[in-house]
């Protein structure tokens, strides 16, 4: 989209209906400092597009039109999806489930004077000093998925690396961890990589699928059709695992 020439202002959210064919896709345009134009689609069916501050309607509503079939798609999925009951809050006691890397193991909680967290065959075993403090077995639990996430994701990120750079990436970029709500991983205009803190639940596959995902971002930062034949070279089946980290919740 080329941007105008003029000085770029602040403007509002604004709401907006597109008619395709017999289907109408009501949607939020929300200008903002940013390069590319992105849509969003969220479970309620509420349809949400950002777009560069300068960037011309007409050229907006075109990219929608051409992107309205697999708006559309989202949105009956959604709506076809049956509603899930809301998460139980974690107790933090003995016998309940953790994720770990695609593993589920069951929680037990021990009195030691060496506070830690550990895998003991399907076991996590946290060790407290106090195991009636759930408040204080939830915070080691919680540095523990995130120090795992720190190592993992690294390593990941250094394995796949030469895959893509053949391809034109000149360094392993900056790698931050991030607790994000509705994305599995980001890449930024500046090359910096971010991946959700939830991924260390998954399986190391599926990791890498995020992790290629935002490498081929480096090079393609949109999802143009350069960008999808980027992803065919680097990981021939990478719609298989899309499809598997998509049925997972964040």
């Amino acid at each position: 989209m080329k941007p105008s020439s003029k000085p770029a202002l602040k403007r509002s959210p604004k709401q907006h209906r597109l008619t395709v064919g017999a289907a109408a896709i009501d949607y939020e345009l929300i200008y903002s400092k940013r390069k590319t134009l992105g849509i969003h689609v969220y479970p309620d069916g509420r349809v949400v597009v950002r777009a560069p501050l300068n960037a011309d309607f007409a050229q907006i509503e075109t990219h929608l039109r051409g992107r309205a079939a697999w708006i559309l798609k989202h949105q009956r999925a959604f709506k076809a999806a049956p509603t899930s009951a809301p998460p139980v809050p974690r107790q933090y006691v003995t016998g309940e489930m953790f994720r770990y890397l695609g593993s589920s193991y069951r929680l037990q909680v021990i009195e030691q004077r060496l506070e830690r967290v550990q895998i003991d065959g399907d076991t996590l075993i946290a060790s407290v000093r106090d195991p009636q403090n759930r408040a204080r077995i939830e915070a080691l639990i919680t540095r523990w998925y995130r120090l795992q996430a720190e190592r993992v994701f690294a390593e990941r990120l250094t394995a796949l690396y030469p895959k893509m750079q053949p391809l034109g990436v000149k360094a392993i970029p900056p790698l931050k961890i991030r607790d994000m709500k509705t994305r599995w991983g980001s890449c930024s205009s500046n090359g910096n990589v971010a991946l959700n803190l939830k991924l260390i639940h998954v399986p190391l596959d599926l990791i890498d699928y995020v992790v290629l995902h935002e490498l081929c971002h480096l090079l393609e930062l949109n999802h143009s059709p350069a960008f999808w034949k980027l992803m065919d070279r680097v990981l021939p089946d990478w719609k298989a695992r899309r499809k598997r980290l998509n049925q997972t919740p964040i």
